[in-house]
């Protein structure tokens, strides 16, 4: 009886994974209905930060958007937050909606029982997309109705797939210090939030970058090592911290 209770579980969360492939966009409130301010505590920011990193492009409700993602609301999702708080312990979960109203999705409890409310409610928040298994399958996957609905026919699905890969060579002009690197030839390869860079003739992927609000600043992650990758005059470079040592490496890329 486990072994099928298990099995309808999981057939379940893949099924509502695959219903949220098809939404490209997601739109998360500048504030949440239990906080008196906007992004008090920095919730909003850190809610539209998940969701770009489960490859949703994301907006505030307040901000200046592309027309696609204006001009209809059934191509996006919609998040709010919830609280739940006791006396001792701070509680979040995440709701997922579609634009009928529909919960697509709903997120455990995420907790904190610390004594300051901005620690109390990132923790908790934290918590809650950490462990929200169906957003974190998420991977954009156009359907003909999705391309209706971001003004797109429907014939474009191939071509849309196509657009996505874009082939950029990485090269190196002289010898670095040992301490440096460079990777002397890959593919960078479009991504919603950013690219990702492959060596060529595998399927190896090497880094992992993500847009920021500064076209010099992406986050970075090369298999476990999370930094930035940063522009300083005409070169890039990844920065991450090994062992509280910060280190640099020479990355020569063109996007």
């Amino acid at each position: 009886m486990k072994k099928f209770l298990v099995l309808f579980l999981l057939v379940t969360a893949v099924g509502f994974a695959q219903n949220l492939n098809g939404y490209k966009y997601a739109m998360v409130p500048s504030k949440f209905l239990f906080l008196k301010e906007e992004n008090m505590f920095n919730l909003n920011l850190l809610t539209k930060m998940y969701l770009q990193k489960y490859g949703f492009e994301t907006y505030y409700n307040t901000e200046t958007a592309p027309d696609e993602f204006v001009n209809s609301n059934c191509n996006k999702i919609f998040i709010d937050v919830l609280e739940n708080n006791n006396m001792f312990t701070t509680k979040l979960k995440v709701v997922v909606k579609d634009c009928k109203g529909n919960v697509l999705a709903t997120s455990e409890e995420g907790t904190s029982r610390d004594k300051e409310y901005r620690v109390a409610y990132n923790e908790a928040l934290r918590m809650a997309f950490d462990d929200f298994g169906i957003l974190k399958m998420h991977k954009f996957q156009p359907t003909e109705k999705s391309l209706e609905l971001i003004g797109e026919p429907a014939q474009s699905l191939e071509n849309t797939k196509k657009k996505d890969v874009l082939e950029k060579e990485l090269y190196s002009k002289k010898e670095l210090a040992s301490d440096q690197m460079v990777f002397k030839k890959f593919n960078v390869v479009a991504t919603e939030n950013g690219y990702n860079l492959i060596t060529v003739g595998s399927d190896y992927k090497i880094f992992q970058i993500f847009k920021t609000t500064s076209n010099g600043v992406f986050i970075a992650n090369r298999d476990t090592v999370f930094g930035v990758l940063i522009k300083k005059t005409d070169n890039w470079f990844f920065e991450y911290y090994e062992e509280n040592v910060l280190k640099s490496e020479l990355i020569k890329v063109t996007f």
